[in-house]
């Protein structure tokens, strides 16, 4: 008769269970119930997922960019890849500022919110007198031979402040008024002031969604929702009643004799759809697109998911799609885990900032709203959106590192790699020495 004695189990080391102790207690209480599936409750889950999505959203860009863009630099009597050349300039930028973002500390971006609106506020004041007027609105600044929208980072000013001001003011969220009158509404009523002189209003309602996200994550009241979504529709229609290029582009928008006439005032949206009809499931292969050839306007900026559509087909638009939803749920799932309330209010700021916008983008494309001007982030040509969306993801990435955990692993792994290096040979042996060896 044998017995059998159980091993005891192998006991991890102390570094592991102290971080996984302390990622158990610091995660958010809905979350502890949950069961662990696999790798996707590493502590490094979040920070991968923003890292690749970011990474093949910008590399698709700039490969759609190329495709879209060179023609048009054809006609323009420029090289081919021009248009291409300085997107990949600002994307290098991009990176970079992403990449020192993501290590710096919570602290400093809370330090940081004030100037960097302060900032913003000046370059869009300065727009008024100095601006450059395109495509009807007066929303750029020129530096010599580069322009930048300020607006763009007047966006992530935004959601700084905000999640400073409500990070702050947490036991003061019940009483809406003393919160909400004397600090965000001042602030936001002077952004969207300066946005709306340069006549931009496809940014204005970026900024709309942002402040409701803001607002929402922050534990707002319904009544506010309420005055605020009435006051936001009523200025909007003030500024489309007073504006007869806007009118134009509604009655338009709803004219089915317009949404039918390709040479007509709707000839850029019917051309997206005839790009995106011309691609069928499979695509016409890439940078074999027929619209691009100065049938569809803005065909790498607003329009360029247009372009994806008929060189990539559908497995191209839900490629993007894709990438644009692990984007969405990395964020979720880093403002579900905080306990730091000004981490849950910029994550869900710059997520609602960035997801929005593609929404809008894409709605106006596939013929859902009226083209209203809003570049696709990080795939769209476009310095400041591009510059400005990566510096926003690299906050991302820094309260990422800082989940439980991460930050630990991520410190670790470069050791890791040097050990293994470590015990590899200098050089490779000889068939001699092998034989020795033997």
């Amino acid at each position: 008769m044998s017995t059998t004695t159980d091993k005891p189990a192998a006991k991890a080391p102390a570094a592991t269970k102290a971080v996984a102790t302390k990622a158990a207690a610091t995660a958010s209480p809905g979350l502890q119930s949950l069961p662990v599936i696999g790798k996707l409750e590493s502590p490094i889950t979040t920070y991968y997922l923003l890292l690749g999505a970011t990474g093949a959203l910008v590399v698709i860009g700039l490969i759609m960019v190329f495709s879209a863009s060179s023609v048009e630099s054809l006609l323009a009597d420029q090289a081919s890849y021009a248009i291409f050349v300085r997107q990949l300039a600002f994307a290098i930028v991009g990176g970079l500022l992403a990449a020192v973002a993501s290590r710096l500390d919570v602290r400093w971006w809370k330090r940081l919110a004030f100037p960097v609106l302060i900032l913003s506020i000046v370059l869009l004041a300065a727009v008024i007198p100095f601006g450059k007027m395109i495509n009807g609105n007066r929303n750029w600044l020129a530096l010599g031979p580069v322009q930048f929208q300020p607006s763009e980072f007047a966006k992530l000013a935004l959601v700084l402040v905000g999640a400073l001001i409500f990070a702050n003011k947490s036991a003061r969220m019940a009483s809406t008024l003393h919160v909400v009158l004397p600090y965000l509404v001042p602030i936001s009523t002077v952004v969207l002031a300066l946005v709306l002189a340069g006549h931009d209003l496809g940014t204005a309602m970026v900024f709309l969604v942002i402040i409701a996200a803001v607002l929402a994550v922050a534990g707002a009241s319904k009544r506010l929702f309420a005055i605020g979504g009435l006051l936001g529709a009523a200025g909007v229609a003030v500024m489309v009643y007073t504006s007869s290029n806007r009118m134009g582009r509604i009655a338009d928008f709803f004219d089915p004799a317009c949404q039918s006439d390709p040479n007509g005032m709707c000839g850029q949206s019917v051309h997206g759809m005839y790009a995106l009809a011309d691609g069928g499931w499979w695509g016409v292969g890439l940078g074999a697109s027929k619209e691009k050839w100065a049938w569809l306007s803005e065909a790498h900026n607003d329009f360029i998911f247009a372009i994806i559509g008929e060189e990539l087909g559908l497995p191209g638009t839900l490629m993007i799609l894709a990438l644009f939803a692990v984007l969405a749920w990395a964020c979720f799932r880093l403002v579900s885990r905080t306990q730091d309330r000004f981490v849950r209010i910029a994550g869900t700021g710059i997520m609602a900032w960035l997801i929005g916008q593609a929404i809008i983008n894409i709605g106006a494309v596939i013929g859902l709203f009226p083209v209203i001007g809003v570049p696709l982030p990080l795939v769209s040509a476009g310095g400041s959106s591009l510059v400005t969306t990566l510096l926003g993801l690299g906050i991302l990435l820094s309260f990422a590192r800082n989940e439980p955990g991460c930050r630990a692993v991520l410190d670790a792994r470069p050791s890791m790699i040097r050990r293994s290096l470590a015990v590899l040979p200098s050089r490779p042996l000889s068939i001699a020495s092998r034989r020795r060896s033997r």
